[in-house]
């Protein structure tokens, strides 16, 4: 079975071979038409590929082995590098795509020749389109049938997926405002659909930032996992004939597949020291063969016995 990482790099790869191969075409058709909107689109493009290549980064990084300065990994480096990456769509996507089209429309120039950009943007929809699917793909892959797809892009942990998909839909909306800026310029001879569109095409990409940077921060902060998960956990404990009682499972995400979790679970009483390492083994065994993606497991545990006396245990399962 395909893991998420090799799909994760299958997104971002896809991605990045798209974005600058219609990057270039795009500065080509804006220098032959002079057309505004295709400009904002190359400009939309080259920073679509930069972020896509910082994405690249932070899944290296982030699979880099725990040490002594970091004990739990380098996880959450893709989540910063998931934040720049918006940060730079809204700084540098949006804000140039929004001066351009203002400049446009305070000095036009006009379209020459639409041909290009007709041509080019065909292409760009169709890249952009196979780069979506590749994205919408890998976020179905893990939909569960439970939620719809909405709440899926919402509670997933995976920016380098999410933020790919979020991207490309951005520039599928793109390429179909600038084809009718351009077209709509062009026939009418009105140079304000091209610089609006240009203006258009900024705000989109504004949206989208600015919901990836929302998702960011959150995930840099500190998420739980999935509440679904958290509830199977607590019924997997619950359940377990040595338990008498616990608190709700504390859970963090240190990556996509990065989870800390900590129990506090009171044991029933009369349990003898090997019954009580026996309960501990076979939680952690049945909660890890269920979630893997669960790496460290922190585990406080309360025997009551004889005349009350509680003994405590904390666990650190790596």
């Amino acid at each position: 079975m395909r893991s998420q990482l090799s799909g994760r790099l299958l997104v971002i790869y896809g991605a990045i071979a798209a974005n600058f191969f219609i990057a270039v075409a795009k500065f080509i058709a804006a220098y032959f038409s002079g057309s505004s909107a295709m400009l904002s689109e190359g400009i939309h493009s080259v920073v679509d590929t930069g972020n896509e290549l910082l994405l690249l980064l932070g899944v290296k990084r982030s699979n880099k082995p725990a040490d002594e300065q970091h004990p739990f990994g380098y996880g959450k480096e893709l989540y910063f590098w998931s934040l720049i990456v918006a940060i730079a769509l809204f700084g540098i996507g949006s804000g140039m795509s929004i001066y351009e089209g203002i400049t446009h429309l305070l000095h036009p120039t006009e379209i020459t020749d639409p041909t290009w950009s007709y041509i080019v943007l065909g292409i760009a929809f169709v890249a952009e389109g196979i780069s979506w699917i590749i994205a919408l793909k890998e976020l179905l892959a893990r939909k569960n049938r439970d939620r719809s797809f909405w709440q899926t892009l919402r509670i997933s942990k995976d920016p380098s997926v999410f933020t790919v998909f979020c991207e490309d839909s951005a520039a599928l909306a793109g390429v179909v405002v600038a084809f009718l800026g351009v077209y709509l310029g062009h026939t009418l001879n009105n140079h304000y659909f091209d610089g609006s569109a240009s203006i258009v095409i900024g705000l989109i990409l504004a949206a989208v930032a600015l919901f990836l940077i929302y998702e960011g921060k959150h995930l840099l902060v500190g998420e739980s996992a999935d509440p679904q998960i958290v509830r199977h956990i607590h019924e997997i404990a619950n359940t377990d004939p040595a338990v008498a009682d616990l608190r709700r499972p504390l859970t963090m995400h240190f990556g996509p597949d990065q989870v800390l979790l900590n129990l506090d679970i009171k044991f029933r009483p009369n349990l003898s020291v090997a019954e009580l390492e026996n309960a501990v083994d076979r939680l952690e065994m049945k909660i890890r063969q269920a979630y893997p993606e669960i790496k460290r497991i922190y585990l406080e545990a309360q025997s009551f016995k004889g005349r009350g006396d509680v003994s405590d245990s904390t666990r650190n399962a790596k």
